[in-house]
């Protein structure tokens, strides 16, 4: 089959997952899956693998992770897998049990228990929980983690699901508690009530002991936009209601709804708004000049949230971005706020007074890791960090926003850090611009042949790459001998917004050009050899191993795709695609299609190519990236002779598993795959 005839055969709605294939194999979708997961599985099966499975399980199940907690009031809460428990417990306890070795965790809610009294393959989706009365909460839950899921209102003192509560079936909801009694809901209310990209358009109010048809639209977003925004803040005395839209991925229109009345919100649309009590922080993705200010991208600015409304336009700088030092991430305690930011993809705290936005480091803050916040309390002063690195296990700190830290748990050491070294270096892009990648591994002896080397890479949506623990890939490759890069390349958020939006539509080039160029220069350091470089990316990421595959095949000794985009011609027709139009460009528009057709994997497959052994990874349930991309570029590459393993797993949604197990089985196939193709060159 030709590409042309490729490109006629496809359906141009949401099909069903499971169909979609017909028209490019001649066999029943199902019956391909089933065919290809039984011979990769074959292929890769055997000691090593099955050693790397029980090693990458154990690291997954094992009693001393760290539970991560949520504070709610009294009790911290956090969700746990482990092997009695695939599905997972969501539970609570005290800050005085959490302390100990051995928490006295209260079970709110078992999932496998849940799970199997109904039948049902759910995975936990989350819990909203009533602010301020934390009484009550809205459970989210998914059959074989989709997207879509059910909603559930749940007692926080009975641990039982409310009887005629508030539910809603299966859908992508949003739902906000607006009182004890009533609900925000966004939700599929039937024909025309959700949006092209498969997200809701409509915001209703839903009253208790009243039937969903009954709930009063409050407001309507359009069919093109990607969703609808309705988000309620109940903080006692500072209380507001803000809808919008989301007119396409980066740009939203918000309104603050005052006695029935919408009041503009008059920000750019592509900044991120947030309000906190008195104050209102808008964060700029753009340039932004007010009068004869001019705001760089990347800034956090403030000012009082009334006064905005009132119409006044003088902001105070919380922060400002230079050409190496980005805001990752920002939270409030009750009267402090915490600033993470990126100097060259390293992680600095520190502490922000409102008012004077004078910011001072914060304490105790481990040297050389990568540091997030994981909960903080914006009733008190109560924060919650993580600090690791990628030889450095999991610290959970405790404390107060500019206080001393105490170390709550400490993870284990999953493998022997002895002799592995992690370096930074920079590779220069076509365009002469400096791109950081992390180097993890063992230095080789002066006389040894270069390793194996995996190289990971995203480059897109403004998503950050970090420097992270990972105890299964320090088991099952650095310790074997094995090398991993972390590429920092554009399209991510490492230097800022810019280090985005530079790569949006007509300049996706860059970050393929970035990764090929961190890929060559990993050969000329001698870090690694063309024949044993792999290198591995999912969804967005599974597009960047695509283009690898189609454009730079001579590079790479093999590659591993997972729930990839990879037909853009189509990507927008199929469930949640119609919302990266802004990411990516319109096909149906000629004039995106001339940018977008280079780099379009499935349209780019061709005979007598270089091309590397690769591996496909989707999943059945994935409703936000289609699997049929994976299936169809499969497909294509075999019509042709060249090397494909494909599997498939039937639940997962697009994490791929629904559980460790899955997750191990996946895991061990990835690396054995690896081992298989540029181990043992």
């Amino acid at each position: 089959m030709t590409t042309d005839e490729r490109s006629r055969a496809e359906p141009t709605a949401n099909d069903d997952p499971h169909l979609w294939l017909e028209d490019v194999t001649g066999d029943d979708a199902l019956a391909w899956v089933r065919r290809h997961n039984d011979e990769t599985t074959a292929a890769l099966s055997g000691p090593r693998f099955d050693e790397m499975r029980a090693s990458i399980l154990e690291v997954l199940d094992t009693d001393s992770r760290i539970p991560y907690p949520r504070r709610r009031g009294e009790y911290l809460y956090d969700f746990w897998r482990d092997a009695e428990n695939p599905r997972g417990l969501w539970r609570r306890t005290s800050l005085e049990s959490y302390r100990t070795d051995t928490p006295d965790w209260e079970v709110v809610i078992d999932v496998d228990a849940l799970a199997a009294a109904e039948e049902e393959n759910w995975v936990w989706g989350g819990a909203d929980v009533i602010y301020p009365e934390r009484t009550r909460a809205l459970i989210t839950l998914s059959r074989g983690g989709a997207d879509a899921a059910v909603v559930r209102e749940f007692d926080m003192a009975t641990k039982e699901f409310v009887a005629d509560g508030f539910q809603l079936a299966e859908a992508k909801s949003s739902v906000d508690w607006e009182g004890e009694d009533t609900l925000l809901v966004c939700t599929d209310f039937g024909d025309g009530s959700m949006t092209e990209s498969g997200y809701p358009r409509i915001a209703k109010r839903w009253h208790r002991g009243r039937p969903l048809e009954s709930a009063e639209t409050v407001y309507e977003a359009e069919p093109t936009d990607v969703s609808i925004i309705a988000r309620v803040d109940r903080t006692p005395g500072f209380e507001h209601l803000v809808l919008g839209r989301s007119t396409d991925f980066y740009h939203r229109v918000r309104y603050e709804v005052r006695d029935g009345e919408l009041i503009l919100l008059e920000a750019p649309e592509d900044a991120s708004i947030t309000v906190h009590r008195e104050w209102l922080l808008i964060e700029l993705r753009t340039e932004w000049t007010i009068g004869d200010t001019t705001y760089p991208a990347g800034a956090l600015i403030a000012t009082g949230f009334e006064e905005f409304l009132a119409g006044a336009r003088e902001f105070d700088v919380v922060f400002e971005p230079d050409a190496r030092t980005s805001l990752s991430q920002f939270a409030w305690t009750l009267d402090k706020l915490v600033l993470v930011t990126l100097h060259d993809v390293a992680t600095r705290v520190s502490i922000v007074t409102p008012g004077t936005w004078t910011a001072e480091p914060a304490a105790d803050i481990p040297p050389a890791t990568n540091t997030v916040i994981v909960d903080i309390d914006d009733d008190g002063d109560e924060v919650f960090y993580d600090s690791s690195g990628f030889i450095t296990p999991s610290r959970l700190l405790r404390g107060t926003a500019g206080g001393p830290l105490e170390v709550l748990k400490s993870a284990p050491e999953f493998f022997d850090p002895e002799g592995i070294d992690v370096d930074q270096y920079f590779a220069t892009s076509a365009d002469g611009t400096a791109i950081p990648y992390f180097v993890v591994g063992k230095s080789p002896a002066p006389d040894a042949e270069p390793g194996p080397t995996l190289l990971y890479g995203y480059g897109g949506f403004e998503h950050a790459m970090m420097p992270g623990y990972a105890g299964a890939v320090g088991r099952v490759w650095l310790t074997r001998g094995g090398t991993y890069v972390l590429a920092n390349i554009r399209g991510g958020g490492e230097y800022g917004p810019t280090w985005h939006t530079q790569t949006l539509r007509e300049g996706r080039h860059l970050v393929y050009e970035d990764f090929a160029a961190v890929a060559a220069d990993l050969v000329t350091r001698g870090i690694t050899t063309v024949d044993r470089l792999a290198a591995m990316g999912g969804s967005n990421g599974g597009l960047l191993m695509g283009v690898m595959l189609t454009r730079y095949p001579e590079l790479f000794g093999a590659l591993v795709c997972s729930v990839p985009l990879l037909d853009m011609k189509r990507f927008h027709l199929l469930l949640a695609g119609a919302s990266w139009v802004a990411e990516y460009g319109d096909p149906d528009n000629p004039d995106d299609w001339a940018f977008m057709e280079p780099f379009s994997p499935y349209q780019n497959v061709a005979a007598d190519r270089p091309y590397p052994p690769v591996l496909f990874t989707t999943s059945t349930r994935d409703d936000r990236v289609h699997p049929g991309h994976a299936r169809k570029m499969a497909a294509a590459l075999e019509e042709l002779g060249y090397p494909v393993r494909y599997y498939e797993n039937i639940e997962g949604g697009h994490g791929g598993a629904a559980d460790n197990a899955q997750a191990a089985f996946k895991s061990a196939l990835t690396y054995e795959f690896l081992w298989q193709t540029i181990g043992s060159v």
